[in-house]
């Protein structure tokens, strides 16, 4: 029966953001260019982490994996959303939907951890310098991370377990450039009441605290679209939409100038990789 009725609907039609030609050429401009300089930013970081051993300490071995992560959230949603901007019928395969939606909630989960671990990481070098490199040994660091994907992992897993069984017998417009479950389990043919509430709950549960003010920042920048999304009782479809839009595109950026630009061993570490790309080059 549930297979019948998922291929009632094999395909999700998006709405997109808006029809105002002017604001989508503004958000083409302004997604492509934040896109772009999230890939780089993340990519240095990686690159800088990995090849400056002066880099190899708990602390930027938690930044490159959150770099990595921001790669990650950059590319699930982004991509097809910039591509869609232009097009009138924007539509995507119901298996489709479902990935996008496991690698969005995946992605999170670990974001969440990393950056408690991350503050952690922090509070142990301020209060406890003296037994900082054993506590936050690699063993340590490791386990971090380890547990970052099994609880992203855990996490989507739990929440697609209840979704993929919904009957989807029509409609199968959502109103949004991307799918994720406020609007994609109201198109169920069956009463999702308990499941929303499931929804809503899972999200609001998964609020990270912070010691310092980078990790603040982020922190805000990470979550604040998100609360809003799930748990604004009438949300406001426009400002929804924008508010996604600055979680998929800009905080990925933002990150990445965060913990750069107040970081001055970072800083000197990525002039050092510029020299030797354009000694390299020169060679060349």
């Amino acid at each position: 029966m549930d297979g019948a009725n998922h291929s009632m609907v094999s395909e999700f039609v998006f709405l997109g953001i808006t029809n105002s030609w002017e604001i989508q050429l503004l958000l083409f401009l302004f997604s492509s260019v934040f896109y772009v300089a999230s890939m780089m930013g993340n990519s240095l970081i990686l690159l800088t982490v990995t090849s400056d051993p002066h880099l190899h300490s708990p602390m930027y071995f938690l930044l490159a994996n959150l770099s990595f992560i921001d790669l990650g959230v950059s590319s699930v949603t982004s991509p097809k959303m910039i591509y869609d901007l232009f097009r009138k019928h924007k539509v995507i395969s119901f298996s489709g939907c479902i990935t996008q939606i496991f690698f969005i909630h995946i992605i999170g989960g670990v974001e969440m951890v990393l950056l408690i671990a991350m503050s952690f990481d922090r509070y142990v070098a301020i209060c406890k310098p003296l037994h900082y490199l054993t506590v936050m040994s690699p063993r340590m660091c490791i386990l971090f991370l380890v547990t970052a994907w099994i609880i992203g992992l855990i996490h989507s897993l739990v929440q697609l377990a209840f979704v993929v069984k919904l009957p989807f017998c029509g409609p199968n417009v959502l109103d949004s450039f991307y799918c994720d479950f406020p609007r994609f389990i109201k198109l169920a043919c069956t009463d999702t009441y308990r499941l929303e509430f499931m929804v809503t709950a899972n999200r609001s549960s998964s609020k990270a605290l912070s010691t310092l003010s980078t990790h603040v920042m982020v922190v805000i920048l990470f979550f604040g679209p998100c609360i809003f999304v799930y748990m604004w009782p009438h949300p406001t479809s426009h400002l929804d939409k924008f508010l996604a839009v600055f979680d998929a595109v800009l905080t990925p950026f933002l990150n990445s100038v965060i913990y750069t630009l107040r970081n001055k061993e970072m800083k000197m570490a990525m002039r050092k990789v510029f020299s030797q790309i354009f000694i390299y080059r020169r060679i060349l």
